[in-house]
């Protein structure tokens, strides 16, 4: 589902990404860890295609990511990718089911079907009593899920979460980390997650672990 070879990137006089060679594959739940500053964000922005690699290549669902112009990449990042992050991100001014259906209208789906679509993630979710709150009107774990949510709403083949539990007390984070398997039961989408969470990487198919713009 991705594949990553020889990626180097560097910022001014600074390379942050060595020449990384990875494989995920299809259904695969896979946590990067390493210390801060070892190029673990900088590898999940490059596969998500959010930068561009100064060398190397990358294949996501079987399509090379840098041979699409900008059009077409936010095209096929918005098919393709979900995006969870450590901050949710979700639109102060927009209820739950409105920000889930955010990235279907980008998508040029109609408003029912895109409807129709969140409510049941929101739902498989838990959150079907929440359709119509603001985020302020949401507890830390249901914001996420939310945000879980939006990720999901155009059944991506990939999921990158950055740091996705690092807002989150104990319980909402072992909530958190159980849906990523049940989500992945359900829907067989790939997971690639940067955490510096012991446990969450612990439960993942495989862990890789980074260390000065290398894997080791």
């Amino acid at each position: 589902m991705i594949i990553a070879k020889e990626i180097i990137k560097s910022y001014g006089n600074l390379q942050v990404l060595k020449g990384i060679d990875l494989e995920i594959d299809k259904g695969e739940i896979v946590s990067v860890v390493g210390a801060s500053g070892a190029g673990k964000t900088t590898l999940l922005q490059i596969i998500g295609t959010l930068g561009r690699a100064d060398a190397g290549s990358v294949s996501v669902n079987g399509i090379e990511t840098a041979t699409l112009k900008d059009a077409m990449l936010a095209k096929f990042r918005n098919q393709n990718i979900g995006f969870v992050f450590q901050f949710h991100h979700l639109l102060p001014e927009f209820t739950a089911l409105e920000n889930v259906c955010i990235p279907a209208f980008i998508a040029k789906k109609s408003k029912a079907e895109a409807e129709e679509s969140a409510k049941k993630i929101l739902n498989f979710l838990k959150l079907n009593h929440r359709l119509d709150h603001k985020p302020a009107e949401l507890s830390g774990g249901e914001q996420q899920r939310v945000a879980v949510a939006r990720a999901l709403i155009n059944n991506p083949a990939v999921i990158l979460a950055d740091e996705p539990s690092g807002n989150l007390d104990t319980k909402n984070k072992q909530e958190l980390h159980e849906m990523f398997f049940s989500l992945r039961e359900k829907f067989g989408q790939t997971f690639m997650i940067v955490t510096h969470d012991t446990m969450l990487a612990n439960m993942s198919d495989r862990v890789i672990t980074m260390q000065d713009g290398r894997i080791v």
